[in-house]
């Protein structure tokens, strides 16, 4: 018998490729939960959560607590560098198959010629991941519409495609009376084939445009939360700047009036001394001239005897 492995939800046993790639899920946990694509690297995984859905994979998830949000990778663009400038699967791929070469659908240098069967998938194409999903995808809906077409084609589908008929006759009456009021459909409504379903090339530019416009939004959000963080940095910065300027202000004007009560002590204690010593002078001055004086009447007296 061949061997059978757990589904990783409800350990049920299966055929390994009855599960689905990566996460090992069965059919029946493939259907009870919605397939989401990661916010970081585009991944398609199933959200296991019961409350809001979680736009981020496991992986993904460590990787933001261990390196923190990540920057986009410079080959590919998409929000996926946890560590350095390039995203792990542009890194795996360079060390497989070499430096990157332009994508033939987004014209981005972030395709790796892998030199196997695998462009066969899409036509010959060398593509990117991005733009391979896109246009596997594309090709996918392609092949449905065409076996819708084959089957509703049939004779036991008459009266099917009769009721089918009335209903597009009413429903061109009501767009032409519709022609006459202003048109609300969105702008990013693109024309559709004959048999009702998207061409290849043009749905594939769908899924790349809308692709490369989740990922400049999210290259925009890390902008501004980068810039947000750079604006914080810079204000703590300029605050600490004026608190060690008003600091060294303080500073300066307690040093100013501490050498300003120096000056002042340091000339009173000047002016008194020269007061003291004028005064000394004057009497030093007093006695020089009692001193002359009495020597002078002291000659006076004694020239007289002499004689």
């Amino acid at each position: 018998m061949a061997a059978l492995f757990a589904c990783t939800k409800c350990n049920s046993r299966h055929p390994f490729e009855e599960l689905s790639q990566g996460q090992q899920l069965c059919k029946d946990c493939r259907g009870a939960f919605p397939l989401v694509k990661c916010t970081y690297c585009r991944t398609e995984f199933q959200d296991g959560s019961k409350g809001s859905p979680s736009l981020v994979c496991k992986k993904c998830e460590v990787n933001v607590k261990l390196y923190g949000k990540p920057s986009a990778c410079e080959y590919c663009n998409i929000i996926a560098a946890f560590i350095g400038a390039k995203c792990q699967r542009c890194t795996n791929s360079e060390k497989r198959y070499g430096p990157p070469v332009t994508c033939e659908q987004c014209k981005q240098r972030c395709a790796f010629d892998r030199k196997d069967d695998s462009r066969k998938k899409v036509d010959g194409k060398l593509l990117c991941w991005l733009c391979t999903l896109s246009y596997k995808r594309a090709l996918a809906k392609t092949k449905q519409s065409a076996s819708h077409r084959s089957s509703s084609s049939k004779p036991g589908h008459h009266h099917h495609s009769s009721q089918n008929h009335k209903r597009s006759s009413s429903h061109s009456s009501k767009s032409k009376r519709s022609e006459h009021s202003p048109s609300k459909k969105p702008r990013t409504e693109i024309s559709k084939s004959s048999n009702g379903s998207l061409p290849s090339s043009e749905s594939t530019l769908l899924d790349t445009g809308t692709s490369d416009h989740v990922v400049a939004m999210h290259q925009l959000k890390d902008q501004i939360a980068s810039l947000q963080k750079q604006l914080l940095v810079k204000d703590q910065q300029m605050l600490a700047r004026e608190k060690q300027a008003g600091e060294a202000k303080a500073q300066h004007g307690i040093i100013e009036r501490e050498l300003r009560l120096k000056i002042q002590s340091m000339t009173k204690s000047h002016n008194d001394l020269v007061e003291e010593l004028q005064s000394k002078v004057r009497v030093l001055q007093k006695q020089v001239i009692t001193l002359s004086k009495n020597q002078k009447k002291v000659r006076d007296t004694d020239s007289p005897q002499r004689l």
